[in-house]
């Protein structure tokens, strides 16, 4: 049984501050103790959700980033660029648009992102996802860092999802199972349904869906995650389509010290149409192009950099 989210937004207990947003003492100790925070709220004004609702419609119907591997159907397995996608994923939309670059939302997060994890939080990945009108798929249950290719790696990370309309349990809003982040550990994980042509993962180890909290938003209002709190979205059965647009943030990974641990053989089985289009692409020169955008975009420390080709090669390699 779902437990809806109800008035968590902390109410007059937070609010803007000069880097964009202060979360309340209670809000960081609620998001240190069960792996999500919702702010029920809107956080940025609906001019700017229109203009990244406009600017998604049109990467999304462009195929924008198909050719790099970057826009793929996340549960399907077909690679027929014009086939009708069950759950279109955009990677880095930023790097095909602009205009995206200047959102009061980049700010705010990055505000967030640094009061929770700490100064030296960085912008480290972002994703827009599409769930069509009617036939949008369910996300899988699944822990976000189970997605990482660096095994020998302990990561701080969170993620900050924004719907662009109302998200509801209907068309698909997020559900997390409280505290599964807390004993530090990445749970079984496989290629969703078992097909090791699809990008996405699904949790196959020991928890209780029934446990499940639904985090209904606003437009504009966010839901934070740790890196490791089980989550899921179900699929849209209403007649309007649903956007969310979703920034990542890390501190710089540290080695891990438990390697059996960190060690996550489902990537390395899936092979995914998308996976083999970005490898051919990073394969053209498109490794260049890529080190360029996350220095544009992200501000890379060396040492940072140094990571992020030592992750490239090996993804090129297919470990």
């Amino acid at each position: 049984m779902l437990r809806p989210f109800r008035g968590r937004s902390g109410g007059g207990a937070m609010g803007r501050n000069l880097l964009g947003f202060e979360l309340s003492a209670e809000q960081c100790a609620r998001f240190v103790s069960d792996g999500f925070l919702a702010i029920d709220t809107p956080i940025v004004p609906q001019a700017e959700i229109d203009r990244i609702r406009t600017t998604l419609d049109r990467l999304f119907a462009a195929r924008a980033g198909w050719d790099e591997g970057a826009q793929f159907d996340l549960v399907g397995s077909s690679d027929d660029r014009g086939a009708q996608q069950s759950l279109p994923q955009l990677l880095e939309p930023v790097s095909y648009a602009s205009e995206l670059r200047r959102l009061q939302y980049r700010e705010i997060a990055a505000s967030i992102a640094r009061q929770l994890l700490g100064r030296d939080a960085r912008p480290s990945f972002e994703h827009a996802l599409l769930k069509p009108a009617h036939h949008g798929a369910a996300t899988p249950w699944h822990q976000d860092e189970a997605y990482r290719v660096d095994p020998g790696f302990e990561y701080r990370q969170l993620s900050i999802w924004m719907p662009l309309q109302y998200a509801t349990v209907e068309n698909g809003c997020m559900q997390y199972i409280p505290s599964s982040h807390r004993n530090g550990n990445v749970l079984t994980h496989r290629a969703a349904n078992g097909n090791r042509s699809v990008h996405a993962v699904e949790c196959v180890g020991d928890f209780d869906p029934s446990q499940a909290v639904a985090c209904p938003l606003p437009p504009g209002g966010i839901v934070i995650h740790h890196g490791l709190t089980l989550h899921y979205a179900g699929p849209n059965t209403t007649d309007q389509p649903r956007y969310a647009y979703v920034l990542g943030f890390e501190l710089p990974p540290a080695k891990s010290r438990n390697s059996l641990q960190r060690v996550f053989p489902w990537n390395a089985e899936r092979e995914s149409a998308n996976r083999q289009r970005r490898r051919a692409w990073l394969r053209r020169g498109g490794f260049a192009v890529f080190l360029m955008r996350k220095l544009r975009y992200g501000g890379l420390s060396l040492r940072e950099l140094r990571l992020q080709v030592q992750r490239t090669l090996r993804y090129l390699r297919g470990v």
